[in-house]
């Protein structure tokens, strides 16, 4: 999307340099101005060449600066260096010019107002869950192939039970999910995914005082266990693989979590190469909101999820992690699934998935410090204090034991 306007958040010169060559910056400049630049960045996409000029000089004039490609093409990524005050006296110059320069001066007020004012709740179908801690989602897969518990939870029963297990660890709220996700695993019929799902889901509503969120791609099955009792869809595609999710999704009036892929779980890792991750991320993420809106579904009811290990690198899921606060670009409550997954087995060395906690931990705990809210973990009750014991640290208070 042209002149959206994204959050960089970037940790080292290296880093900082790459991403000024990135755009087309000579290498001696981009050394310079990453000797120079703060850390924290803006990042805007396809700006033609006349609201280039204007934003070196409106920036320079403010005592930051707005960074392109030497010879300036007819449209170029400009970077933005500046605090956030120069940034917002920035919109307030911008919006005094009709066109593009005003269109932009909205979009980056928009960001800045992202950053400024975080989400304080999360609403589902008829629930409303409060941002002010973490949260915990319990995953509880009713499949025969997931990577990790797959046969486990097959039976109402057995569900039930887990279910129940994980209310009483401390989830907050139960993901149910009735096919494989895990890279390769082969796709299920939606009426194969609807009769795992919507039993379960139907008695863990008569059980579980807690919402029930639906783990599907499929409008179908996301209509039927909405119908039973599911407060949340949790589409790992972003809306991607069923023209039908998002209309269904607003009809329903769950809430819905958009997650980012790179194509479907058989062929996902096929190609993991990026030319800017965090870039295809976050847009992928922004279209997928929008379509959700356009659609009718509450902006209030979105969440999003950055989709680690779906289509990516071991080194690019330490990239989404390390940059996780780039999607506070987007406004919306960040969902984060780490829980045993192969890239944290490649790091520490264990083949188990079972013996991946200690690495999942660590992981929850970054993404409290990156901004995310809400973790999705097969282990609720050590998750849920490693999120508590990071909460407390990074926001400076205790909030006590929940």
């Amino acid at each position: 999307m042209a002149l959206a306007p994204r959050l960089l958040w970037l940790e080292s010169e290296e880093e900082l340099c790459r991403e000024f060559r990135g755009i087309g910056v000579e290498p001696a400049e981009a050394a310079h101005c990453a000797a120079a630049a703060e850390r924290r960045l803006v990042r805007l996409a396809g700006v033609p060449a006349r609201l280039v000029a204007q934003l070196r000089q409106e920036m320079r004039a403010l005592g930051g600066e707005a960074v392109a490609a030497t010879g300036t093409p007819s449209a170029t990524d400009v970077i933005l260096v500046g605090s956030p005050q120069t940034l917002a006296l920035l919109c307030e110059r911008l919006a005094g010019v009709p066109g593009q320069s005003a269109e932009l001066g909205d979009a980056l007020s928009a960001l800045l107002g992202n950053l400024a004012r975080p989400p304080r709740f999360l609403a589902g179908r008829s629930c409303r869950l409060s941002l002010e801690r973490p949260l915990i989602m319990g995953i509880l897969n009713v499949t025969p192939d997931s990577f990790s518990d797959g046969g486990r939870y097959r039976s109402v029963e057995s569900a039930l039970r887990r279910g129940l297990e994980l209310a009483a660890e401390g989830a907050d709220l139960i993901d149910v999910g009735g096919e494989s996700t895990r890279p390769g695993a082969a796709p299920v019929s939606a009426q194969e995914e609807m009769d795992r799902v919507v039993p379960v889901i139907e008695a863990l509503r008569r059980e579980v005082a807690l919402p029930l969120s639906a783990d599907t791609s499929k409008a179908a099955v996301a209509s039927a266990s909405v119908a039973e009792g599911a407060e949340f869809i949790n589409d790992i595609s972003g809306l991607r693989f069923d023209p039908e999710m998002a209309a269904t999704a607003a009809a329903t009036g769950a809430g819905l979590f958009l997650m980012h892929t790179r194509g479907r779980p058989d062929q996902m890792q096929a190609e993991t190469h990026y030319a800017d991750l965090l870039g295809e991320v976050v847009g992928y993420l922004q279209q997928g909101l929008m379509q959700a809106v356009a659609a009718g579904v509450l902006t209030e009811k979105l969440a999003v999820d950055p989709g680690i290990g779906f289509g990516k690198s071991v080194e690019g899921n330490l990239e989404l992690l390390r940059r996780l606060p780039e999607l506070q670009s987007l406004g919306r409550p960040v969902l984060l699934g780490t829980s045993r997954k192969g890239f944290i087995g490649r790091i520490v060395g264990r083949t188990n998935p079972e013996q991946r906690l200690a690495g999942t931990l660590a992981t929850v705990a970054l993404g409290v410090a990156g901004g995310a809210l809400i973790f999705r973990v097969h282990d609720v009750r050590p998750a849920r204090d490693a999120a508590l014991m990071a909460w407390a640290v990074c926001r400076k208070d205790a909030p006590g034991p929940y």
